[in-house]
């Protein structure tokens, strides 16, 4: 069966800031304190989905969420005005209000785990928004996400959305970062790999914390009705020390193509002989592209994001690999790259995108976006006002120009004006996305 795979990229909010909320996250923490540009974060984002969509990819949008997040303060014990609810956090608990205005939604590879009807096993798109409990600030965004993958998705016949899992560091799920799928074809059944780092409470990191745990990706494979064809593989402990928090970090696929370091798991070679099997089984043979530590070390891939580009179709049947700027400016990874392009393998081009705004707290082209394989079926029943079109593509920029600051230190996270500014934005892009009164705000 025909299918699609849809990007779907949300828009960097208009509280994007550096507050390095993120352990784990080297960037993160490198900028903490840097003064940010949100309106330039925005249309980097914007221009990255515009790149795509020129070159023939299916493109979306999803919304940013409400921020600062007034009525989690209310919940940690300010009270009074809204104005009173700010003023108080930025004097008592700075880095709550930091926690409680981060615009992190932006990266959507971490919103949820999607499964395709081609291989769940009652053939229905499940969809399992990540609980994200392992950081504070994230674990704020899972009812939202929920509530707008919901509307976008609301066709009961076609799309199956599960609730978060408990909120349980047992259970710490962050969402499609940690999760590949490879396969013939995007409407052909695929072999689903969950990447955990793991499995239970403890981990054997010595320097940062592992996120995401094993019992939560058996839960999402349970769930979603993924019973014959799903691995489960663990993230090496030296990667995740190393700054890779998610697998994205180090390994990539696209259809029958692997994109990996020789670091990013442990004990691996059997399952991927075992995915070989089943991909040549389904009329695919396995390109496994392993990278080594003399190739690329391990810091450096972490450093320039090598691993968190997109790898996509294209309709010459070639694959194209849209990649960070830093990967261009780091001397191994450019050269790197030179060779993948003629070494004979589908990946014949690589477009270097600025989504420094983004990376400069840990986030890279392929953090910016969820993976959704749809049939055309399928498709047709997708909220239609999400979908990037020239004409939405201009109406965004303006949006962007008309509501967005082009600059915001932490100290400004207190301003009410921001939040009443971030307020009119959400309500306006609703409308232009005809999505409706989603956010409590707005009732």
């Amino acid at each position: 069966m025909t299918a699609h795979e849809i990007n779907f990229d949300s828009l960097v909010g208009p509280t994007h800031n550096y507050a390095g909320l993120a352990f784990g996250n080297v960037a993160s923490a490198r900028n903490k304190g840097r003064t940010s540009n949100p309106r330039a974060a925005a249309l980097q984002g914007l221009a990255k989905m515009k790149l795509l969509a020129d070159m023939g990819v299916r493109q979306a949008v999803l919304p940013p969420h409400p921020r600062p997040d007034i009525a989690d303060l209310r919940r940690l014990g300010f009270s009074g005005s809204d104005q009173r609810v700010l003023s108080e956090a930025k004097r008592k608990e700075p880095t709550l209000l930091a926690a409680c205005s981060s615009s992190s939604s932006m990266w959507a590879a971490n919103a949820a785990t999607v499964t395709p009807s081609a291989d769940a096993s009652d053939h229905k798109v499940h969809f399992t928004p990540a609980n994200l409990v392992s950081q504070f600030h994230r674990s704020l965004e899972a009812a939202t996400t929920t509530k707008i993958l919901r509307t976008i998705f609301a066709v009961e016949s076609a799309f199956v959305h599960h609730s978060p899992l408990p909120a349980s560091a047992d259970l710490a799920d962050e969402g499609a970062a940690n999760h590949l799928r490879l396969s013939a074809a995007h409407g052909r059944p695929g072999v689903e790999i969950f990447v955990y780092g793991r499995q239970s409470s403890r981990a054997d990191t010595r320097k940062f914390p592992a996120r995401q745990s094993l019992a939560a990706s058996t839960a999402i494979a349970r769930l979603h009705r993924v019973e014959n064809r799903v691995f489960f593989l663990r993230q090496n402990p030296a990667a995740i020390d190393a700054g890779a928090f998610h697998n994205d970090v180090v390994a990539l696929a696209n259809l029958n193509v692997l994109l990996r370091h020789s670091a990013a798991w442990t004990d691996a070679d059997s399952t991927l002989k075992q995915i070989r099997k089943l991909l040549r089984a389904g009329g695919a043979d396995l390109i496994d592209i392993e990278v080594t530590q003399r190739q690329v070390p391990l810091s450096d891939a972490i450093k320039s994001y090598l691993f968190n580009s997109q790898l996509i179709s294209l309709a010459d049947g070639s694959m194209a690999l849209i990649a960070p700027i830093e990967c261009q400016r780091t001397p191994i990874t450019r050269r790197f790259l030179e060779r993948l392009v003629s070494a004979g393998t589908p990946i014949r081009t690589v477009r270097f995108v600025d989504v420094r705004q983004s990376m400069r707290n840990g986030g890279g082209p392929a953090c910016l976006r969820l993976r959704v394989v749809l049939t055309e079926r399928e498709l047709a029943r997708v909220h239609p006002g999400v979908f990037l079109t020239d004409a939405l593509h201009e109406k965004l920029a303006r949006w962007i120009a008309r509501h967005y600051r082009s600059r915001l230190a932490l100290e400004d996270l207190a301003d009410p004006k921001l939040l009443d500014e971030s307020n009119r934005a959400l309500d306006d892009l609703t409308q232009i996305l005809h999505l409706g009164s989603i956010f409590d705000f707005q009732k």
